[in-house]
């Protein structure tokens, strides 16, 4: 087993140097035999020059070699950029979401089998700590902290690029309760490849208000920003904890309650369009209380853009009002189908949320579902059931929560007694069974990447990878201290994790 012990020296960060010209220092004001030109000689040995100088110019410019992007602003009290030019090669890999893409699979296909892990570079201290997962796209990895700042590292050595304060965040003596202190950005932003465009929810204490900020991916500069608070709801008891989906234009934001489950808070999904415009809808889980869309791992989202979300416990003992669901929704945020567990009325009378989980979605049809009771359930995607009304129900662990991962035919399942995997039928009478369980230690959510399934112990901060078949251990290296639902990102030959207020980055070969 790799033991991490070794390290390696990183290669110097892929920057292009700027050539220095000498400066010109022939005098152009007399002649060879010392005597003053004329004006008319002056102005015509200047414009000999210019011309000379455009031509050499032109040639430099026109000479092929790597393509570059320069990440340059002036630096104030919210923008700081180091100003560098980062060397392109090729392409990138993206991991733009939380677990990589709409449907929550923290899988990367791509890439040969694991060989060797070497620590590599560990980031400066950012200005607080780090909730979301790291997100990378362009050869920028993208880190966002409870103190409401952004920033871009360069994924190869670790320098920062730009870095974005958006506001002061909220203090936990400014809310009734909760369990984060301060509270700035928590869910994990999500990136638009396309437009070169960060989207992150920040709450800022000016206002108690939840905003969105549209962030250029390459100089930090904000394009725009709206509030997404729910309509109606109170912000001071709402909490934005769940990651933010991108589907065919428009944002998706779930919000659920604080740590205590104070106050008048409802489950939330707030939709918005990814671009200036400020017209925000949304839908309320329609409980009398409670019933919060909280999971780290936010909406799952299928192929036509509909979306699954599950929620916690709601104070109901007779009547069902959707507490301790799988909800499905389309994308105007419309309610199209539900599932709860039969016992549900138990589950909301002890706490026991269904929505500690995401929803994960295994394939076109079938969809995933755990939660603090430590049972799962599969179910189908367009017609879920109701209650009691899953296709197959087994015993996975103790509890689990967070965010699953999923590489066919295996799904991985981050429980307070372990990581677990399961092996799952697609067939017409979908089933799981336990293929293995890793050691027991309270497992975050876990990603997939060379054939290795990468977890967190989040009491002891070691960072650890499984074979990803059988489960035989690969690796394990302490990250130090981490919060409760961190959770890995891969990408660029490269594993990142966020461990309290630095990044760390782990080489794969």
């Amino acid at each position: 087993m790799v033991t991490g012990k070794s390290l390696c020296r990183e290669p110097l960060p892929r920057y292009i140097t700027r050539r220095r010209h000498e400066p010109i220092t022939k005098e152009i004001s007399k002649a060879a035999d010392g005597k003053p030109r004329s004006p008319v000689m002056l102005a015509a040995l200047v414009f000999a020059l210019i011309i000379v100088a455009l031509g050499l110019l032109f040639v430099v410019n026109n000479q092929p070699g790597p393509s570059s992007k320069t990440q340059t602003t002036t630096s104030s009290s919210t923008t700081q950029t180091i100003s560098t030019t980062v060397s392109l090669p090729g392409s990138y890999s993206v991991w733009p979401t939380y677990h990589r893409d709409a449907s929550r699979t923290g899988f990367d296909p791509s890439g040969g089998p694991l060989t060797s892990v070497l620590p590599g570079w560990v980031s400066p201290s950012l200005d607080g700590e780090v909730y979301a997962e790291p997100l990378l796209a362009g050869g920028m990895l993208v880190a966002a902290t409870e103190n409401n700042t952004v920033f871009a590292l360069n994924d190869s050595s670790g320098q920062i690029i730009w870095q974005r304060h958006l506001g002061a965040p909220v203090p936990r003596s400014d809310l009734p309760c909760g369990n984060i202190d301060p509270t700035g950005i928590t869910g994990t932003p999500v990136i638009d490849s396309t437009t070169q465009t960060v989207y992150v929810v920040g709450f800022l204490r000016i206002d108690h208000q939840h905003w969105l900020f549209a962030i250029d991916l390459e100089t930090g500069g904000v394009k725009f920003s709206r509030v997404v608070d729910p309509p109606g709801g109170d912000p001071l008891v709402e909490q934005q904890r769940g990651a933010l989906s991108l589907s065919n234009g428009v944002l998706y934001v779930p919000y659920g309650g604080l740590y205590g489950d104070c106050g008048e808070y409802h489950g939330w999904v707030v939709g918005t369009p990814a671009n200036i415009t400020s017209r925000v809808f949304a839908y309320q889980v329609p409980t009398g209380r409670g019933g919060g869309i909280w999971a780290p791992s936010g909406a799952a989202v299928g192929a036509g853009g509909g979306l699954l979300v599950s929620t916690g416990n709601s104070f109901a003992s007779s009547v069902f009002d959707y507490g301790d669901s799988v909800i499905r929704l389309s994308p105007s945020l419309q309610l199209l189908d539900w599932f709860a567990p039969s016992d549900w009325v138990a589950l909301n009378n002890g706490d026991t949320d269904l929505g500690s989980v995401g929803p994960s979605l295994l394939g076109p049809d079938l969809v995933f579902q755990i939660g603090k009771d430590g049972n799962g359930y599969l179910l189908n995607r367009t017609h879920l059931g109701g209650v009691g009304g899953q296709l197959f129900t087994s015993r996975v662990c103790g509890s689990a929560y967070g965010g699953n991962a999923y590489a066919s035919p295996y799904l991985y399942v981050p429980c307070t007694d372990g990581l677990v995997a399961l092996k799952v039928n697609l067939g017409p009478n979908p089933s799981f069974s336990v293929s293995w369980r890793g050691p027991s230690f309270r497992a975050g959510p876990p990603i997939v990447a060379r054939g290795a399934v990468w977890v967190l112990d989040v009491d002891s901060g070691n960072l650890n990878a499984f074979n990803a078949t059988d489960g035989q251990a690969i690796f394990s290296h302490s990250v130090g201290r981490t919060v409760r639902f961190a959770t890995p990102s891969e990408g660029d030959g490269r594993v990142f994790v966020a461990a309290g207020t630095r990044i760390l980055s782990f080489i794969l070969a």
